[in-house]
């Protein structure tokens, strides 16, 4: 049975592979930041209007088709990245400033082949293809989902999901056992001094020279906060103080993010970036507040569900990593892995000159669009074989 289906996918894949690619162009040609995904998710329901579509998490969609019982949901994530593409390419992004520029349209469209090369079949166990808002946004979309009950009342039993990544070799996937992805929380410290005139800078308290010293500090935290064997990493993502060369600000704000892959070091450092916030600002007579919003968790892939899709893949000919890929980037489904057993596949598209994830040039090519769908499959089916064992 479990052949039979997945050679039944993958044909079906294939057979519209060229409606998949043209639905993921238009899809990279009309992105929509978190919250504005409306058009993003109509366009889909629209395409895959055989099914009975709810709303969830505002701006997301969900549907279930397939038996009763268990459900497999598959993750799509609708939202773009505030960036300016510089592709070139004819259906580049026509909204300036915003880019599918983390695959997500790749990921969609990958999600579109699979439902509807299953349209039809006899599927084992239900499929719930979910449309995720809000993925890039912290609190996330998959809290919202996660909170709404919709698991529980489509009764999905397991959570797979796919996501290109060029630190992959092209080619080929990467699943892995235990954690894959960090934590993640995001932090705002503010600094408050004195303004005045830049030429009479000892009437004054310059808040920008503290906040350079507190950021400066970030950077060492964890090697002197965190066990040196746990990953963990501080970045700081914008300053913005002052209004004129020649003025002293009141105030300096700088934001940033905190990676982490275990609980006791998330909790160590969000308390010393207070602490280094306060008495840095302390001891030159200003004040500083840090502020923080925590994440999601670690995404923690499913060790038999990672086994079974390894041997799937291997049953297609398609190249397994050897290493399992891990990093400290940070992916919301980890949301789902707190509820019910989930997967995510790490689509290698190779990092060409450099180009990575949330770059102006990033594009894969259709190549990776079919690796997706078939990687989307076989999560899908390895995940009904565990609900059906």
């Amino acid at each position: 049975m479990t052949d039979s289906l997945l050679d039944n996918l993958v044909a079906g894949i294939d057979a519209v592979l060229p409606d998949a690619a043209s639905l993921r162009r238009s899809i990279h040609a009309d992105p929509h930041i978190g919250g504005d995904e409306m058009d993003t998710r109509d366009a889909l329901t629209q395409s895959m209007d055989w099914l009975d579509w709810l709303p969830v998490a505002e701006t997301g969609a969900y549907a279930r088709f397939g038996p009763d019982g268990p459900a497999v949901g598959l993750r799509a994530e609708l939202d773009a990245l505030p960036i300016t593409e510089a592709t070139g390419v004819e259906w580049a992004s026509q909204r300036r400033g915003i880019m599918h520029a983390c695959g997500h349209d790749v990921h969609m469209a990958a999600l579109w082949a699979v439902v509807t090369a299953a349209r039809g079949l006899d599927l084992p166990v239900a499929m719930v293809p979910l449309l995720q808002p809000r993925e890039e946004d912290n609190p996330p979309g998959a809290t919202d989902v996660v909170a709404s009950g919709v698991l529980e009342d489509v009764d999905v039993q397991a959570m797979v999901g796919v996501h290109v990544q060029p630190q992959v070799e092209k080619g080929v996937v990467s699943t892995g056992a235990g954690a894959v992805n960090a934590a993640f929380d995001s932090f705002e410290i503010t600094v408050r001094g004195r303004g005045g005139h830049g030429a009479y800078p000892h009437t004054a308290l310059d808040p920008i020279t503290v906040l350079s010293s507190i950021v400066t500090g970030l950077g060492e935290l964890p090697m002197r906060v965190v066990n040196p064997i746990h990953p963990s990493v501080v970045s700081v993502g914008t300053f913005q103080a002052g209004t004129a060369a020649n003025v002293i600000a009141e105030t300096a704000t700088c934001t940033g993010s905190i990676r982490t892959f275990h609980e006791a070091d998330r909790v160590a450092l969000h308390e010393a970036i207070a602490r280094l916030a306060e008495g840095t600002a302390l001891a030159r007579g200003a004040t500083a507040t840090a502020t923080f919003v925590r994440g999601g968790p670690a995404l923690v892939n499913h060790p038999e569900l990672s086994q079974r899709a390894d041997l799937l893949l291997t049953g297609l000919e398609v190249p397994v990593a050897t290493v399992p890929f891990r990093s400290c980037g940070s992916d919301d489904f980890s949301e789902y892995g707190q509820v019910v057993p989930s997967l995510m596949s790490f689509i290698g598209v190779g990092s060409d000159g450099g180009v990575g994830l949330h770059h102006p040039k990033f594009l894969p090519g259709r190549g990776a669009l079919r690796l997706a769908a078939v990687a989307l499959a076989v999560n899908y089916v390895a995940a009904a074989d565990l609900l059906r064992a």
